[in-house]
């Protein structure tokens, strides 16, 4: 299957589609809108990496990197990069969207110096964990809130 999946900055042009862009019912639970995550990406400045995933020209979805950010158990001066946010718009999932989008997340967080990608899952039966342990990412045994923070080593690797 050839992909024509790509990532985009949020601009002027398509800030008012990215804010349409919504999950599944059964997952508004398990991720926030993308308007909370651009309220985010604007707070936290170059510490957030919004980006739409489109397929073509179509929004397909929404991913969100962070860099550099201490976590609550971390030793002073130590910083994560990872995955904040990943929506795939309903009726989108199963085409890869999620995986080409971790794999871009990966690929910057890389880029940038990291050898791990940090992210956080709800617990749930209708849960992104499956997909993200099928990705190779793997329970750190911490908790943030109500999510267990998972971790996948990225050095030279692609994701399994």
């Amino acid at each position: 299957m050839t992909s024509t999946f790509r990532l985009a900055e949020i601009t002027t042009d398509n800030v008012e589609d990215a804010l349409r862009l919504s999950v599944r019912p059964d997952q508004q639970e398990l991720v926030q809108p993308v308007a909370h995550s651009l309220a985010l990406a604007y707070a936290f400045g170059d510490t957030a990496w919004p980006r739409l995933i489109l397929d073509g020209g179509e929004i397909v979805g929404f991913v969100m990197a962070f860099f550099g950010v201490p976590f609550d158990a971390d030793p002073p001066g130590v910083t994560r990069a990872g995955l904040w946010r990943l929506n795939v718009a309903a009726g989108q999932q199963g085409r890869g969207i999620g995986r080409f989008a971790v794999e871009q997340v990966a690929e910057e967080v890389r880029r940038r110096g990291w050898s791990r990608l940090t992210t956080s899952w709800h617990i749930a039966d209708n849960g992104p964990e499956p997909f993200y342990r099928r990705l190779g990412f793997r329970p750190t045994g911490e908790m943030t809130g109500d999510e267990v923070i998972g971790e996948l080593e990225l050095g030279v690797a692609e994701l399994t």
